[in-house]
């Protein structure tokens, strides 16, 4: 296997690995919040635990050598922290409280046909006809998944609040896709995260959290867990690996490919729903889940067919983020 190849491979199996992640979030944070936190509050627990993991983390292992990278990319890592991490964290927490879930996540997710809208009209850059195929049929299974059409009441904050976490999501895979090769993937999440935390603490009153939630048994379906287990799942897991390898992921693809392939989430985040919490799954959210897979298969061979003079530039870049 050729070089290329295997920065392909690792970048799809970071990309899925990532959704996986992020849609673990679902299940546990929600049983958190029926336990008494408030949504913005488990927000803040998750971005805030990941910022002081992170910083650890980075301090142990990049060292000095890191720092000197944030600082100079001080300006795109502001906008990362604000928009990819705590704008759409926060902005779709607020749709999903206004409207019916799966409209808020439909509307989140039309992230990455923003992503494509900006590279081709804004970048005048070329888009794929296939990530662009990909894309459309990963929506139309979306809809599915989330079964749009037994909820459509329609609330114009939550809609642009739904709409806000689209343009957040399109942020966050465009400028991991521009800062390739200039700053590494762990350092970028940290920073981020940082900024994120100190952003959410101003409009989710951390200071009024009823932390005895995570000193109590907290019920996940038909079982119980410690709330601190928990939180720590959807800190370290949900949040620092989903972070770090959804960066990788771009790095090694494109934001228009690794946007496509994140519908995954939506199907991961039914899967342990269903196992952890029981909820059942329909007939028509089971075919739309496969239609999904279908959509972000379809998407990765937008990195198999691209032209040949294009592979040394994006390996060069990767090479510079390791």
């Amino acid at each position: 296997m050729d070089t290329a190849a295997r920065t392909r491979a690792w970048g799809l199996g970071f990309a899925v690995f990532s959704s996986v992640c992020f849609g673990a979030s679902g299940p546990f944070g929600k049983a958190l919040i029926n336990a008494g936190l408030s949504p913005l509050q488990a927000v803040w627990i998750r971005i805030a635990g990941a910022a002081l993991v992170l910083a650890v983390v980075v301090l142990a292992v990049r060292g000095v050598r890191d720092l000197a990278c944030v600082r100079r990319e001080w300006r795109p890592l502001i906008v990362y922290g604000l928009t990819g991490v705590a704008g759409c964290q926060a902005f779709y927490f607020v749709a999903a409280s206004r409207l019916p879930v799966g409209i808020a996540i439909l509307l989140e997710f039309t992230g990455p046909i923003l992503v494509l809208a900006w590279l081709r009209l804004v970048r005048r850059a070329p888009v794929h006809r296939t990530a662009v195929a990909g894309v459309a049929v990963a929506m139309a299974g979306l809809a599915m998944v989330v079964e749009i059409w037994s909820g459509l009441g329609l609330d114009l904050l939550g809609l642009l609040a739904g709409l806000g976490a689209a343009a957040c999501q399109a942020a966050y895979f465009l400028i991991v896709d521009r800062m390739t090769g200039k700053i590494d993937p762990l350092a970028m999440t940290a920073a981020g995260s940082a900024i994120a935390a100190v952003a959410l603490t101003v409009i989710s009153a951390p200071w009024a959290l009823p932390w005895d939630v995570l000193s109590d048994p907290v019920p996940v379906g038909e079982h119980t867990a410690p709330g601190w287990a928990l939180a720590a799942w959807i800190v370290v897991v949900s949040t620092v690996f989903a972070y770090v390898t959804g960066a990788i992921a771009v790095q090694r693809l494109s934001a228009q490919v690794a946007g496509a392939i994140c519908y995954t989430e939506a199907v991961a985040a039914g899967l342990i729903a269903w196992a952890a919490l029981g909820e059942r799954l329909t007939p028509v959210q089971i075919a739309g889940g496969l239609i999904v897979l279908a959509g972000a298969y379809i998407a990765q061979r937008a990195v198999i067919e691209r032209a040949p003079d294009q592979a040394p530039a994006r390996e060069a870049a990767v090479a510079g983020a390791r």
